[in-house]
């Protein structure tokens, strides 16, 4: 039985491709980002890229298990630096910024927002947080990270999130992710096929500081 809601959704996918054309490559993806700043020992985090199946859009969302592993790493500095000084300096205690219109200039518009310094105790925080974040890169942290992948219905589109130990440093590089992707919705392989037995943890996360900062000095 079909689901009336999801038929819906698969409509308006079409529907919006049919009007809001996407620029393809040569290759038939939708490439959003630049790699003008990585080389071939560049670690990669994450990506977007975009294809048309089956008339209807899918945007996958990419990302190399190191990310995740990072992102473990900021989540327990910031548990391990406590609770931040109630200091809302992005949005009080700022200057409001005008500028002069019409013919006569006597008019003032709102143009920009100035937001002052952090107080002494919120730099001081931010500080603490800094050399919390630092240790952690360097020790690592208790995270294993396996391939995984899933997808859910958008009103553009059908999005695909993927974790997968990939690397993606350029546009032939990210045309593998959308391989992937592509392979996985129609069933043609799965992520434990694709790397079987493949765990990132704390090992993983130090050998690839090791060769980021190898990298770092023969820049």
């Amino acid at each position: 039985m079909k689901n009336p809601h999801y038929e819906l959704l698969g409509r308006r996918m079409r529907q919006y491709h049919r009007t809001h054309q996407w620029r393809l490559s040569e290759g038939g993806l939708y490439i959003p980002h630049a790699y003008w700043n990585m080389d071939a020992d560049s670690l990669s985090y994450w990506d977007d890229v975009g294809f048309i199946l089956n008339g209807r859009r899918v945007i996958v969302w990419w990302r190399h298990p190191r990310d995740l592993h990072r992102d473990a790493i900021e989540s327990q500095a910031w548990s391990e630096a406590g609770d931040s000084p109630r200091d809302n300096w992005l949005c009080e205690g700022g200057t409001q910024n005008y500028k002069r219109v019409g013919k006569s200039g006597r008019r003032k518009k709102l143009s920009s927002f100035t937001s002052r310094e952090p107080s002494a105790a919120q730099r001081q925080y931010y500080d603490k947080l800094l050399q919390i974040e630092q240790r952690l890169t360097g020790e690592g942290v208790d995270l294993e990270v396996r391939p995984s992948w899933s997808w859910k219905r958008l009103s553009w589109a059908m999005g695909v999130s993927l974790v997968a130990p990939l690397n993606v440093r350029n546009e032939k590089e990210v045309t593998v992710v959308a391989q992937l992707a592509r392979d996985l919705i129609l069933r043609k392989t799965t992520l434990d096929q694709e790397f079987p037995g493949f765990v990132y943890d704390r090992s993983s996360w130090l050998r690839d500081q090791t060769k980021a900062r190898t990298t770092e000095a023969s820049s």
